[in-house]
């Protein structure tokens, strides 16, 4: 089983540790000074220390040992055991970060009550830390759509490279995913993905999140940037990011090396960085509210997440993932989605992005009455219509307008919804609408609505006074 190192000056005591603790089929090594305890633990950190607080003819007496070693193998339980103990030492003892402390002479079903619990607390906290590290997401890329296409592309070329990646994209859309897809698909996928969610965190903490904190106290306690070392360091919404720990986040980026808040040593770490945004850094830059040299240095390769919006053809799939999803985690059915549902969920409008349509699909399967297919009359807001009459509802603008010009809007939104749905294709949309293509393209001529590039894909609009110019 685990390895514990005992130091104490008394022989007879350490042996009698070790052998009820190899009795147990715990490992065991022995020190009975301060100079091999420490050598023991420099050759090979324990998997616990058990720790006398006195100790004869040594540098070093157990509160200096367990502040060293606290401070340079924080992952090491430390139990404090003493024969002259009294509850100023017991609490000075804890308050460097021991686990507990024993007095001599101890009980021994008692001594290893109190090692397996710091062993167990120790693992789960280490597992804790490598699952934080790690992250628990998934980093499953799906989609058909050309916009996806596009966006997949580009990711699967900077998975090869260590460069740091600019991922730009509305709230909602999946950057923290792609960042997930890039780090698993790379050469640093078995080491940490460390997640910094820049607008979460509160300013006056930052910086000691990120870079971690020294003190007498409490030893050494380190950030985010140390649990990232040989992964990678994703900093969500990066506009968020402080203006002062912009400054040193730069220093970072260029020597690698920082120092922990109130430390005097400087730390190296092995770093890729992803960064993330939903805001126009350049205008952020020009508000003084982001520094451009950060800027520069985080935008190696910006690469556009699109909207859902943009990719509307992967809406059924993404869809169908969801539903799937949460019929194996939470227990809920396993519908299927209707035709209507599907092309109702199609043309919704979707200003959360696949987030919203995440929970949507959540809200679905937990009012749903039944186990068949999910009908359009069960999704929510703009989407709900009468549940038989097959009368369609109006707007109160469509109301007001003479019966051309209803018709006119009608028309034009209906054909931008039907389009976007099909990813720009007009041959699908004439196809599904019932017209010839080439009807299609002079109604669609008529109603001034143009399709033009974006995101890789095509996307429909209204033309502009400005396209008119443009084209004139």
């Amino acid at each position: 089983m685990s390895d514990i190192l005992i130091v104490d000056d008394e022989r007879d005591i350490r042996e009698l540790i070790a052998d009820i603790l190899q009795d147990e089929g715990f490992g065991t090594r022995l020190a009975g000074n301060s100079d091999d305890c420490m050598r023991e633990i420099r050759d090979a950190p324990p998997a616990l220390l058990v720790l006398d607080i006195w100790l004869k003819d040594s540098r070093m007496d157990g509160i200096d040992i367990l502040k060293t070693v606290k401070r340079d193998y924080p992952d090491v339980p430390v139990v404090i055991i003493s024969g002259h103990g009294n509850i100023e030492i017991a609490v000075a003892a804890i308050k460097q970060g021991a686990y507990d402390f024993i007095e001599k002479p101890f009980n021994i079903d008692q001594l290893l009550v109190v090692i397996r619990r710091a062993m167990e607390t120790s693992r789960l906290r280490r597992e804790n830390q490598a699952l934080k590290r790690r992250g628990t997401s998934p980093s499953q890329m799906l989609g058909d759509s050309t916009a996806f296409r596009t966006l997949l592309g580009q990711l699967d070329k900077v998975t090869r490279s260590n460069g740091r990646v600019m991922l730009s994209g509305p709230a909602g859309s999946g950057k923290e995913l792609a960042a997930r897809y890039i780090h698993a698909n790379s050469a640093r996928a078995e080491g940490p993905f460390v997640t910094v969610g820049c607008a979460s965190i509160e300013p006056d903490r930052m910086e000691e999140v990120l870079f971690g904190r020294e003190s007498e106290e409490r030893g050494v306690e380190p950030g985010l940037l140390e649990e990232a070392n040989g992964g990678v360091i994703y900093f969500d919404e990066v506009a968020d990011m402080p203006p002062g720990t912009q400054s040193k986040i730069l220093r970072v980026l260029v020597d690698q090396t920082f120092l922990r808040v109130g430390g005097s040593e400087k730390v190296a770490v092995d770093l890729r960085v992803i960064s993330s945004t939903n805001r126009d850094l350049e205008a952020e830059i020009a508000a003084e509210r982001f520094r451009r040299e950060l800027y520069h240095r985080l935008n190696v390769v910006p690469i556009t997440v699109p909207s859902l919006e943009e990719r509307r053809e992967d809406i059924p799939l993404l869809a169908a993932h969801f539903i799937e999803e949460f019929h194996r985690t939470q227990g809920l059915p396993q519908r299927a989605l209707s035709e209507e549902a599907g092309a109702l969920l199609q043309t919704m409008h979707w200003p959360g992005n696949v987030r919203q349509l995440r929970n949507v699909i959540e809200r679905v399967l937990i009012l749903g009455d039944g186990s068949g297919e999910i009908e359009g009359r069960e999704l929510p807001g703009e989407a709900e219509t009468p549940a038989d009459d097959g009368r369609v509802v109006l707007s109160g603008a469509v109301t007001t307008m003479p019966l051309r010009e209803a018709r006119e809007a009608f028309e034009r939104e209906y054909l931008l919804a039907q389009i976007n749905r099909f990813g720009g294709n007009i041959s699908r949309t004439a196809h599904f609408v019932g017209m010839e293509r080439s009807a299609l393209h002079r109604k669609l001529k008529s109603l001034g609505v143009v399709t033009t590039g974006k995101a890789g894909g095509r996307f429909a609009e209204v033309e502009t006074a400005d396209d008119d110019k443009a084209a004139g």
